[in-house]
């Protein structure tokens, strides 16, 4: 599933062609994918101008001049993908449509975006832009990494008392929004923490030194253009590179490769979910 910099990424793709763009016209080719569509979605998108593209965690959230926003969720497969473009940052024609074109919206300005998702796992909603912040999937969510509300002190309140494994700690979007599994394993391995320690056992200054690690792996990620492992593409149907400079994820039985360490990367399950890290550098 896409995680922040993969969304951010196709956020910053989709902007130049949808942010203060009118929808000509919006085609919603079935009633659900994960869950139904709100009523009269594309009578109620047609005609509206994107007034600001924004991304809140792994959503993007498309505030539009009816006073509505459009919340958009890539779920496991779902691509936003850009053709017929005037400002000629994309090459591509219009396609011709396919099976899994769910929705598409026909920008006045010639460009079409066409959410595909062959798996049905992504998700759309309309909303008051007044009471976003109140949206079931939104008012649960935690600060944003990349934001000002995410700093050391956070944190070390977040993590005070918590017996929970560190790397369960940091996927739960209510402590931070936004990070997955592949930024958590990265981020763990810089700052030197095993990810099956325990969140309250981890001193303040380790924590503290855990904020910026994390900011930064996220803005290497975005500075790449995310993850592509398998589904995903940006807004130009282009790969993203990161995953070139994973250091653990995917890495199992590989030498580490912090200098003069000599350990391999292991994978262990916590949670369901695998963990990649260096026993050796990571305490």
């Amino acid at each position: 599933m896409p995680e922040l910099p993969e969304v951010e990424t196709v956020r910053r793709g989709l902007s130049p062609v949808m942010e203060g763009q009118v929808i000509a016209r919006a085609d919603v080719n079935r009633p659900d994918l994960r869950w139904p569509f709100p009523p009269g979605m594309a009578e109620r998108l047609t005609g509206c101008q994107v007034a600001r593209l924004r991304r809140r965690s792994k959503y993007i959230l498309a505030d539009l001049s009816s006073g509505e926003t459009l919340l958009i969720h890539l779920g496991m497969s779902g691509r936003m993908l850009v053709s017929g473009d005037p400002l000629g940052v994309f090459v591509h024609d219009h396609p011709a449509p396919q099976k899994h074109d769910h929705v598409v919206l026909h920008m006045r300005n010639g460009a079409r975006i066409t959410f595909n998702d062959p798996r049905r796992f992504g998700a759309m909603d309309l909303m008051e832009t007044a009471r976003a912040d109140d949206h079931k999937l939104l008012r649960v969510l935690g600060p944003e990494p990349l934001g000002n509300d995410f700093h050391e002190d956070h944190l070390i309140g977040a993590f005070q008392g918590k017996m929970t494994p560190v790397k369960s700690a940091l996927l739960d979007q209510r402590i931070v929004a936004g990070l997955g599994n592949i930024y958590v394993c990265e981020a763990l391995f810089r700052a030197c923490i095993s990810p099956r320690r325990k969140a309250g056992h981890i001193s303040k200054p380790r924590i503290a030194a855990l904020v910026p690690v994390i900011r930064q792996v996220l803005a290497d990620a975005i500075e790449a253009g995310g993850s592509s492992l398998r589904d995903f593409r940006q807004a130009d149907g282009e790969l993203g590179y990161f995953q070139h400079s994973f250091d653990v994820y995917g890495r199992e039985g590989a030498p580490c490769r912090t200098p003069g360490c000599g350990g391999t990367v292991r994978r262990i399950v916590q949670s369901g979910r695998s963990s990649f890290f260096c026993a050796q550098c990571q305490r």
